[in-house]
């Protein structure tokens, strides 16, 4: 599992768990607010294990009895709740995994733990059973939920607990990471995290991924021949574009990444701060070409059209609106 020395930014939620732990000030509830891949679960667990580590430092120790219980999944203290609708965090779930658990003291440290990984799955009665919890825990209990979006949480649960927010972590350090930890090269390192946008588990995700590749390949070709396809062309685009719908949001990424090259490198003509390098001779045209007007529309309309998907509008529709919009700027 390693120790907090590990985490890659997050600075500030760190030194406050660790003053948390050092000064005996550990509330009984906490939401862990950040993206999917910002690192909350790897929070969350060494949060547990250094509340719950015999030998007490600001960090785990990683070899007590405890730290290693932890490390394997298996410390009693330590309650993950778990849930079998893939949407829906239950009342039945919180009732059954926390309210009829809590007032068990903990079995062998100072805390009884429960992670609620998805929290902002729960229903509204999940909620106000756990709200009760929280009102009146046992002085043991510590509660960590962890949410994409803090904001679905009933107010009085977000009022009773205190809100650690997962910010965006910065570019060099997760261009860093990729290089350094994971031996990705740097051509590729600038990619993911380009991409990435602070997110570093999005990055790692990304370096992995030789799908993301295929993606970024087809979508280059596109970029840089679409002002001389015809109508035919562009709907048979569409068309193979379909097999990614899953990840359609890298995709539309991958396209605003290039047009921001563009709006950049028209600008500035700072060929550094451009993420498809190894495109500049296309870069280059396509500045030429585009008036700044015609990019902020472009842009504009990749907006919209992920919003639209989210609303789920046809996706076919969507794809040709915004190839035409494309093609006429």
């Amino acid at each position: 599992m390693g120790s907090f020395k590990d985490v890659v930014g997050h600075k500030d939620i760190i030194k406050y768990i660790r003053n948390a732990v050092n000064e005996d000030q550990v509330s009984h509830a906490y939401i862990l607010n950040g993206q999917r891949g910002s690192g909350k679960k790897l929070l969350a667990s060494l949060f547990a294990m250094t509340l719950l580590c015999e030998k007490g430092g600001p960090d785990p120790c990683n070899e007590c009895h405890s730290c290693r219980q932890a490390d394997s999944g298996n410390h009693p203290d330590i309650i993950r709740v778990t849930h079998e609708k893939p949407n829906t965090i239950s009342v039945d779930d919180i009732r059954e995994q926390v309210n009829n658990t809590i007032m068990i003291k903990p079995y062998q440290g100072p805390y009884k733990i429960y992670i609620i990984d998805h929290a902002d799955l729960m229903t509204v009665q999940a909620q106000n059973a756990l709200l009760k919890t929280i009102e009146e825990p046992p002085a043991y209990a510590v509660i960590l939920l962890l949410t994409e979006n803090a904001d679905i949480l009933l107010p009085t649960i977000n009022s009773r607990c205190v809100m650690l927010k997962l910010r965006n972590i910065r570019d060099t350090l997760i261009r860093k990471y990729l290089m350094e930890k994971m031996e990705v090269p740097d051509y590729k390192a600038d990619m993911c995290t380009a991409f990435a946008q602070g997110n570093l588990g999005r990055a790692i995700m990304l370096a992995n991924s030789e799908h993301f590749n295929e993606i970024r390949e087809e979508a280059v070709q596109l970029l840089k021949y679409i002002h001389e396809m015809e109508l035919s062309e562009i709907l048979k685009a569409v068309t193979q574009i379909t097999a990614y719908k899953l990840e359609i949001t890298d995709y539309l990424d991958i396209i605003m990444i290039w047009y921001r090259d563009v709006l950049l490198y028209k600008a500035t003509k700072d060929v550094d701060k451009v993420v498809f390098k190894d495109q500049m001779k296309s870069i280059r045209e396509q500045a030429k070409k585009s008036s700044y007007e015609g990019i902020e529309t472009i842009l504009e309309s990749l907006e919209k059209a992920k919003s639209r998907l989210k609303a789920n509008v046809n996706f076919e529709l969507v794809m040709e609106l915004l190839f035409l919009t494309i093609k006429e700027n």
